[in-house]
């Protein structure tokens, strides 16, 4: 069982159903065998876990498919960059919002700028040598403060650089998949779009 962060992005306490319990959730969930997932099954798992690790809509998922097998190279690889590229991702990822969902309302609310112009879309793809940095009017926001804070003592993934003290990062990189700590079997997703 992973998580997928539905209701809450962080599970620290002992609320978290993942943490209290490894078996299924209702009355039989102790004595019920967990059911054997078919091909299919583990498939659509994979996908609905990516979808849900970068809150993107079905739609919206599909295009970026369609766009990642257009692409020259392994399928897989090119979708997994082309998520970890969008804008509300390299946000969190240079450490400016806790988590996914507080980067993606950040970005919605104008508090971002790319290369010094104001970007209120979360989707939008950065390109390498692309500066991100907080927009002059945010930078006593209190959740940008509070994750600019944090983000000091974060790990940076090798293909950003972040600038704590200027509130700025810079994309250095396209990110290879060994960089990408996302827990997922993307080959399992092509599998599900290629049937």
């Amino acid at each position: 069982m992973v998580k997928l962060f539905l209701k809450g992005e962080r599970c620290f306490t002992s609320k978290c159903a993942i943490e209290r319990r490894k078996y299924p959730p209702g009355q039989w969930g102790q004595k019920m065998q967990m059911r054997k997932i078919g091909e299919f099954g583990r498939q659509l798992r994979e996908k609905q876990k990516l979808k849900r690790i970068y809150r993107v809509l079905e739609r919206q998922f599909r295009n970026y498919f369609d766009e990642a097998v257009r692409q020259k190279g392994v399928t897989g690889d090119t979708l997994l960059r082309l998520l970890e590229t969008r804008l509300d991702n390299v946000v969190y990822r240079l450490g400016f919002g806790l988590s996914r969902r507080q980067a993606r309302q950040f970005v919605n609310h104008g508090h971002f700028q790319v290369n010094g112009k104001r970007v209120n879309i979360p989707s939008y793809h950065v390109k390498i040598g692309d500066v991100v940095s907080v927009a002059p009017k945010s930078r006593e926001a209190g959740g940008i403060v509070e994750a600019a804070r944090t983000a000091a003592v974060r790990r940076t993934p090798a293909w950003l650089s972040v600038d704590v003290a200027q509130l700025s990062g810079q994309v250095l990189a396209t990110p290879a998949r060994d960089q990408i700590d996302t827990q997922v079997d993307e080959a399992l997703v092509v599998e599900f779009y290629s049937r």
